[in-house]
């Protein structure tokens, strides 16, 4: 039988490249089995660390869950903001884009890393949990993207916030179904197919 070689990396890293090596390694393992299920040993032999090394470079478990999640938004605006045109320096939506385009930017942005969706698609239902540490999180996200969808068809819908949660649930339901079956659905197709209907008249 082969020996398992437990020796971990000593490779000393920059305090930014490790963090950001953490990040990433916790996003795939929150991905795979969800918050509660989280080892922080497993990160930690994931990056060649001590558990107490570890906490030194984000705090608590509860601190790298909400690390990871701060990360991801930061990262998925970024990237946003490139595919629209936007500035470095951008910190919204800016007001001359329809909802329509921000979803359309949004849908093709999540088809191209399934497993952040997963992550995300994850730790909402965990967090809808009593004392869940992402469910305050989540209930500001919420509420964020809602007044923001809210605002950008004001004016030119009876309801806004109405069609704004018709639009966040449609674009959840379809990730949902896209992750269980990814060769089966053509999540970008779908949803164009579903915004012409939500977005009809407008």
């Amino acid at each position: 039988m082969e020996a398992v070689n437990t020796k971990r990396d000593r490779t000393r890293l920059p305090a930014a490249q490790r963090r950001r090596q953490i990040l990433d390694v916790a996003t795939r393992l929150i991905g795979e089995g969800g918050f509660w299920a989280l080892s922080m040993q497993d990160v930690a032999d994931a990056c060649g660390l001590t558990v107490p090394g570890l906490l030194h470079h984000v705090g608590s478990k509860d601190g790298l869950l909400l690390a990871v999640l701060d990360h991801r938004d930061a990262e998925d605006f970024r990237s946003l903001a490139e595919q629209l045109g936007l500035g470095a320096d951008a910190t919204g939506w800016p007001r001359d884009i329809s909802l329509a385009e921000a979803c359309e930017a949004l849908v093709r942005r999540n088809a191209t890393q399934p497993e952040i969706v997963r992550l995300f698609s994850v730790l909402q239902a965990e967090s809808l949990a009593p004392g869940h540490p992402a469910a305050a999180y989540f209930a500001a996200r919420q509420e964020r993207v809602l007044a923001e969808f809210t605002a950008m068809v004001s004016g030119r819908v009876p309801d806004p916030a109405s069609l704004a949660r018709q639009v966040v649930a449609t674009m959840d339901g379809l990730q949902i179904q896209w992750l269980r079956d990814p060769d089966g659905t053509d999540l970008v197709a779908e949803w164009q197919a579903a915004a012409e209907r939500l977005f009809a008249g407008l």
